[in-house]
């Protein structure tokens, strides 16, 4: 009788551990394309990812460099300071999108443009994300 309660726990103990690795191996496979890395346009400079990897940028909207192109295709560069990127987006810009003002893109790096997807602005004066007000610090560019 003992021998049985023993194997029975000893089945349970390892089910339960297949199953914790079987859900932990299918939420790491559903998040896959959900985690967008940050980085400054330093980093992005130093090492260049691969066309297909999809990330974040942020900086500040360098100033002359903003340029609507034809249709809804917009241009202009985000620097951090250190590096300059050029960008490009197509849609609608948010209505605080300013040249010096703090934004992030999500997108890919392709061909040395990053090619946004989704730009989001500060969303009032005293607003700059945590990661850019980071990046910017550490090139020595923010002030308080």
């Amino acid at each position: 009788m003992k021998g049985l309660k023993k194997k029975r726990r000893i089945q349970i103990i390892a089910v339960a551990a297949i199953a914790l690795v079987l859900s932990t191996a299918l939420i790491g496979y559903a998040l896959r394309g959900g985690i967008n890395f940050f980085r400054s346009p330093s980093q992005v400079m130093e090492e260049p990812p691969k066309s297909s990897e999809t990330f974040r940028i942020g900086g500040l909207v360098e100033e002359g460099s903003l340029k609507r192109g034809q249709g809804e295709v917009i241009m202009f560069s985000v620097t951090d300071g250190g590096a300059s990127i050029p960008v490009t987006f197509k849609g609608v810009l948010p209505d605080l999108f300013a040249e010096n003002q703090g934004m992030i893109g999500t997108g890919n790096y392709i061909n040395g443009v990053f090619e946004a997807s989704e730009i989001l602005a500060k969303h009032d004066e005293e607003y700059m994300p945590k990661e850019v007000v980071d990046a910017l610090k550490e090139q020595g560019v923010y002030q308080e």
